[in-house]
């Protein structure tokens, strides 16, 4: 399989999107509107109904003192169809003891699942991993793992396995700059401290909203539309309109984990709604 990789110029730094597969899902995880309904703007949007397919990516910013991640993937624990972010990153020319900093928008495991080994050990010897501070409280907190509901438990046993393979290489961070050029901001809902990264060079910038959306046929026409393992589905759309309607009024470029690839692109109001709009690419991209 070819990996997925495509760099883009942001000022003096070179952002570059890289795909670790993707998962097969189901539109039963949709909520807040009819099953019908997503059913159409799936069609619509030229997308399965049977088998919505979510992308999975992650981000790779060069340009400052060292390499810098943005989410890690789902390693080797998923479905053979995740997992391939250690090839895209190879195909970059980056080893792994290379990155300096991984920045995690959030704890689950498709997005973590990769910073560690089936033997748990640190795949990133010698990156720094930041999380969002109000991730780890709620991941990390004593007895959390036991009031999760059943099938919830082993996200909480992944946060848990990373932070015993990074030691005193986690940082936990709240909103405002983590990195020189490098700004975190609370996007609360999916994940009580699911965060997002704004990236600027000189007059150049990129919002990196991890998992604002996943399905873009439907959650860019219908904002409200959730998913079953949204944390909190409420607070989840209600972020997502949000960020949504400022990155229309301001035009801004924006790069999602879960949009197709390559995924970088802006936002456009369509009626009540708002409309997915990629990037242009070229060479000198």
């Amino acid at each position: 399989m070819r990996p997925g990789v495509l760099p883009w110029t942001l000022g003096d730094r070179v952002v570059v999107a890289l795909n670790d597969g993707h998962l097969d899902a189901s539109l039963s995880l949709v909520q807040g509107i009819s099953s019908e309904e997503a059913a159409r703007l799936q069609i619509e949007g030229f997308r399965s109904a049977e088998a919505p397919r979510i992308t999975v990516n992650a981000f790779l910013i060069l340009g400052g003192p060292a390499p810098v991640l943005v989410d890690a993937g789902m390693g080797a624990g998923g479905p053979a169809s995740l997992g391939h972010l250690p090839k895209a990153l190879a195909a970059c020319g980056v080893a792994a003891d290379a990155i300096g900093t991984v920045l995690v928008t959030h704890l689950h495991s498709d997005h973590i699942g990769g910073l560690t080994g089936p033997d748990g050990a640190a795949l990133y010897p010698n990156a720094e991993v930041v999380i969002p501070q109000a991730e780890a409280a709620y991941w990390l907190a004593d007895g959390a793992e036991g009031r999760a509901p059943e099938g919830a438990k082993a996200g909480f046993r992944r946060a848990h396995a990373l932070v015993a393979a990074y030691g005193d290489r986690i940082r936990r961070a709240g909103e405002g700059e983590v990195l020189p050029g490098i700004e975190a901001i609370l996007a609360p809902g999916h994940t009580p401290g699911h965060t997002a990264y704004r990236v600027q060079s000189g007059d150049h910038s990129l919002l990196i909203w991890g998992d604002v959306v996943h399905l873009p046929a439907i959650q860019f026409a219908q904002a409200e539309a959730t998913l079953s393992f949204d944390v909190d589905g409420a607070m989840a759309a209600a972020t997502r309109k949000r960020i949504l309607d400022r990155a229309a009024a301001d035009r801004l470029l924006v790069a999602g984990m879960h949009l197709e690839f390559p995924a970088l692109g802006k936002v456009r109001r369509d009626g009540a709604g708002f409309a997915w709009v990629p990037e242009q690419w070229s060479a000198a991209s």
